[in-house]
């Protein structure tokens, strides 16, 4: 039985996931910085390319505003890694929640347990690692990159 869903107001749990070159990210690295969780179900389609392109181009002003944005969905690493340099992002961490599988995003309430992927969401995390905003899409719905961004503004 898969947990509930992460919801505002709640204390986001730690992780320790690799991103696409293989370094390691922890939640407790970014204490006191405002994170936006953008989970995807599957690198190399095209619905989660944009998610993740939309998310790259806003990398600077996420970082302006003391924040950091990371991709996550289920694939490996060197999956992540290649479909990094295909799609051209070259700034936003791609984390891989591949072992256990999708651990992370069960954790959250996230996990897609049919069909073994993340669901397609967006969760930001305040500077005091608890959760001011999450939205769960339609698999076959972009994010809109800039009601995110509104979020993250006001997290």
């Amino acid at each position: 039985m898969s947990p509930s869903e992460i919801n505002a107001g709640d204390m986001a749990p730690g992780f320790n996931l690799k991103d696409q070159d293989g370094n390691d990210h922890s939640l407790g690295d970014y204490k006191g910085k405002k994170i936006i969780l953008s989970f995807h179900p599957l690198a190399w389609t095209g619905l989660c390319t944009t998610q993740m392109q939309q998310l790259d181009s806003k990398f600077d002003k996420i970082a302006k505003q003391g924040g950091v944005g990371f991709g996550l969905s289920i694939d490996s690493t060197f999956c992540k890694h290649a479909w990094c340099k295909d799609m051209g992002v070259e700034k936003t961490r791609l984390l891989s929640d591949f072992w256990p599988h999708g651990g992370y995003s069960a954790e959250l309430g996230l996990f897609r347990e049919v069909e073994g992927t993340a669901k397609r969401a967006v969760v930001i995390l305040g500077a005091d690692g608890k959760v001011a905003w999450k939205k769960v899409y339609p698999v076959s719905q972009l994010p809109d990159i800039e009601e995110i961004m509104s979020e993250f503004e006001k997290a």
